[in-house]
């Protein structure tokens, strides 16, 4: 019996993270981003910040554009981010992809050097600016 319920929970595991993965969202993401989304928005998609910036994410052009010219196959038009919450987080993930490496970083990016690039550009993790949002997105995260 306990192996039945072992297997049932690894391919109800499997296929969760497939279906995620399909989504372009990683497990490990997954949670970070829905802090984020909390913080940046409420997740509300219809907001508009103060400089422009829209959807769930508040994503601006320029990061946009960025995460498109890193991964062409994203597709799609700016305004998309606020439409599609899953498209959004493709784009936060090519972006992450870009500048969230252990290259540029030199070591392993956290959840903490991941907010800090989405909120203050490719070198977010650096600025003392981005602390605050840190951890307001910590403080959900953590909840």
């Amino acid at each position: 019996m306990f192996m039945k319920i072992i297997s049932i929970l690894l391919i109800s595991t499997f296929a969760i993270a497939s279906n995620l993965e399909d989504q372009g969202v990683m497990p490990r993401h997954v949670d970070l981003l829905d802090a984020m989304c909390e913080v940046e928005s409420n997740c509300d998609p219809t907001q508009i910040g103060n400089d422009g910036e829209i959807g769930w994410y508040q994503i601006l052009p320029d990061f946009w554009a960025d995460a498109l010219e890193h991964d062409p196959s994203i597709g799609g038009e700016y305004k998309d981010v606020a439409k599609d919450k899953a498209y959004a987080e493709k784009v936060i993930l090519a972006y992450w992809d870009r500048y969230a490496t252990i290259k540029r970083l030199g070591r392993t990016p956290t959840n903490q050097d991941l907010a800090r690039i989405h909120n203050g550009g490719p070198n977010g993790y650096k600025k003392n600016a981005t602390v605050g949002y840190w951890n307001k997105v910590k403080a959900r995260l953590y909840e």
